[in-house]
């Protein structure tokens, strides 16, 4: 695609959900993020396509893999970055999020990343900020480029999105990572299904486009990419299931499951994991696994977001 012909298409300010994507729009990031794939094979890598550009992340919740992915895609297109520790912060005397993010406005920087507990979170400072907006995680909403990555990574290694089978399994009702999936993938053209016990899937999923399955066996039979959802113990509040043992045993991905599955059927994962739990470590490990692949996919499509976001397609050289 020309440059010409992307900038026509990229009119975003800020990146807060797959949803709102058009299936083109999502087609320039997953393109633009192969570009970019290669920088991080060579032996200097970095480019200065962002230079003079400033990137934040500020982030209200734990994050080891989207935190650090954001910050060496920024530092690799030469933008400069400032972390902000939320622990370490004013946030600590009772400073509000708007506040906040007000005060980082008035020094000037391009590009802010946040990670919130509140759902809806990031579209707030959207509205309240000349600096771009990167949803990084939002309460039970979104984690779009979570979305992206796994798109990027099961074309990467199916060819195409279209026409294949992609099963959910696990804590569907408090997943932002499943809705930004099952948004991206049925928008490409692929059939999404999720797995879970009743209690673990919120009401009225179905208007998404999905299928629902409460039994594992049939719930991954014929799909061609199986992913693995995190028990998120800190959120859930009550009980779902009886026991991990118990949820193990009935919704845990292991290799005589997933005979069920497509001939090579991809396993995914966003992490972090709880082996033994939701997935087994021979799988997790295993030839089918594309766990990793998804890290490394997520510093490029995390450039990508940024190049585009920054203005890239306005006919600056990539490289």
């Amino acid at each position: 695609m020309s440059f010409n012909a992307s900038a026509k298409l990229w009119q975003k300010k800020d990146l807060l959900g797959i949803k709102d994507l058009s299936a083109q729009e999502i087609g320039l990031i997953l393109e633009t993020a192969e570009s970019f794939k290669e920088i991080s094979t060579r032996e200097i890598k970095k480019v200065p396509t962002l230079r003079g550009k400033t990137v934040v992340t500020l982030f209200y919740e734990a994050s080891t893999r989207t935190r650090t992915s954001f910050e060496i895609a920024a530092k690799r297109l030469s933008a400069d970055t400032i972390n902000i520790s939320v622990s370490t912060s004013s946030v600590v005397k009772g400073e509000t999020l708007l506040d906040t993010a007000l005060n980082l406005q008035a020094m000037e920087p391009d590009i802010l990343i946040l990670r919130h507990n509140a759902s809806g979170a990031p579209n707030m400072l959207a509205k309240a900020l000349r600096a771009s907006v990167i949803n990084a995680g939002d309460g039970f909403r979104e984690h779009p480029t979570q979305a992206l990555l796994d798109m990027m990574t099961v074309r990467e290694k199916k060819g195409d999105l279209r026409g294949l089978l992609l099963a959910i399994v696990g804590d569907i009702a408090h997943s932002r990572v499943a809705r930004s999936n099952i948004y991206g993938f049925t928008k490409m053209g692929a059939r999404v299904r999720v797995v879970a016990p009743p209690t673990l899937i919120p009401r009225g999923i179905e208007s998404l486009g999905v299928e629902v399955c409460h039994h594992l066996l049939e719930g991954i039979r014929g799909a061609d990419v199986v992913m693995a959802l995190r028990i998120q113990k800190e959120r859930l509040q009550g009980a779902f299931f009886p026991s991990e043992r118990e949820y193990s045993r009935f919704f845990g991905l292991s290799r005589r499951v997933l005979e069920q599955a497509a001939p090579e059927a991809l396993v995914m994962h966003p992490g972090p994991m709880n082996r033994g739990v939701e997935i087994s470590p021979d799988v997790a490990d295993g030839p089918f696994s594309v766990i990793l692949d998804q890290v490394t996919n997520g510093v490029a499509v995390r450039m990508a977001v940024l190049y585009l976001l920054a203005g890239g397609i306005r006919g600056e050289d990539l490289h």
